[in-house]
């Protein structure tokens, strides 16, 4: 087999992890596997050849195409195979980064040595000093994560569930505390401290309806997660079934959960929300119908807010307005008091879903009827 059929097979298989993840790049005239799009810091999108190492796996995760008893056809890169095949890829300016990940050939730490050998191999032996994500396999011993964060800009690892409990409905060969959370800790400590390449980050995936977790137990886990660490974002996979897995059967996740889920975790992450200002159903389930922030206004006693004088932390409780907004209104109002809504709308601000919560210079914007 070729390696361009490899490489067919391997990123394949690769689509499923979300770390960077947006779409595949159908504008693309050339047809060529493993090209897919992530969306940068300022919003742009940024190509990306994203690929297995291999999809050898020894791991039985229930949801996993690459899960170790499916049988399909079972590949492995060299690391210079892969390495020269993502050059091809950058020198052509088809991609501007390379998305790394593995199945678990062997061990986790002979595996984890061959993406580390890969990366080594594009940066000092071929001189490439641009974009690389490396996904860690949890499992791996803290000298592999310290050495790959040393070489990448990005490193991420899937805490694949929300609890232990709920690992444990996905697979039987992963120790949810040991294997994910204190690889998790151990990358937050490192990050800063080992790192060669500028504004280091590291992210995370949740796969979500591939087991009976709740939004308030996913919500929960991510705001304890970011309380003791630097976490950029999560990313949250709607569960799809994959023939020959054990899961083949169960029901797909509906993506209007995973999107009020993110919406959700942004307040968490971004806002400052705590999990118990939102708000959930008798099962747990954020509503599918409204926005979480929406929901969460309806139950604070703080609305409608001033806004010649409400502080920060109310300001980006307002539906509507944004941190960067916020911050904005903080900036001009010390100078100059706000006088009508119209000022707020040329700063960014929602006006129409801004108005119910709000006073200008003691006015009501709108009647505030709950």
């Amino acid at each position: 087999m070729s390696s361009l059929e490899k490489m067919k097979v391997l990123t394949d298989s690769a689509q499923y992890d979300l770390c960077d993840y947006v779409s595949h790049n159908k504008s693309s005239q050339i047809n060529l596997p493993g090209i897919y799009e992530a969306i940068g810091h300022n919003g742009c999108k940024i190509p990306l050849f994203k690929t297995l190492l291999t999809n050898k796996c020894k791991n039985d995760c229930k949801y996993c195409i690459n899960q170790s008893k499916r049988n399909f056809t079972r590949l492995e890169l060299s690391p210079e195979e892969l390495a020269k095949a993502f050059l091809g890829y950058y020198g052509r300016g088809l991609v501007n980064g390379l998305f790394l990940s593995s199945g678990i050939s062997g061990d986790v730490d002979t595996t984890m040595e061959k993406q580390i050998e890969t990366i080594h191999l594009l940066r000092n032996k071929y001189g490439y000093d641009d974009y690389i994500h490396l996904k860690v396999i949890p499992g791996a011993s803290k000298d592999s994560i310290k050495r790959a964060m040393a070489l990448a800009n990005r490193v991420s690892i899937n805490i694949e569930a929300a609890t232990p409990s709920g690992l444990a409905e996905l697979s039987s060969t992963k120790d949810y505390n040991k294997d994910i959370l204190k690889r998790l800790s151990w990358i937050n400590s490192l990050q800063n401290k080992s790192t060669t390449y500028p504004n280091f980050t590291h992210t995370t995936q949740l796969i979500v309806g591939a087991n009976d977790e709740t939004d308030k137990e996913i919500l929960s886990r991510m705001e304890k997660i970011y309380k003791k660490s630097n976490l950029k974002r999560t990313y949250f996979s709607a569960f799809t079934p994959i023939e020959e897995t054990e899961l083949a059967s169960k029901s797909a996740c509906s993506t209007d959960r995973t999107a009020k889920l993110y919406n959700a975790d942004s307040l968490l992450n971004e806002y400052n929300y705590k999990v118990k200002e939102l708000v959930f159903d008798e099962n747990d389930k954020l509503s599918l119908t409204q926005d979480p922030k929406i929901s969460a206004a309806k139950n604070m006693n703080i609305f409608p807010v001033e806004i010649n004088r409400a502080p920060f932390i109310e300001l980006i409780r307002v539906p509507g307005i944004g941190t960067k907004s916020a911050r904005e209104i903080i900036s001009i109002r010390k100078k100059s008091p706000f006088s009508n809504k119209e000022q707020l709308r040329k700063l960014g601000v929602v006006v129409d879903r801004a108005e119910p919560y709000i006073k200008i210079s003691g006015e009501y914007q709108t009647t505030f009827d709950f």
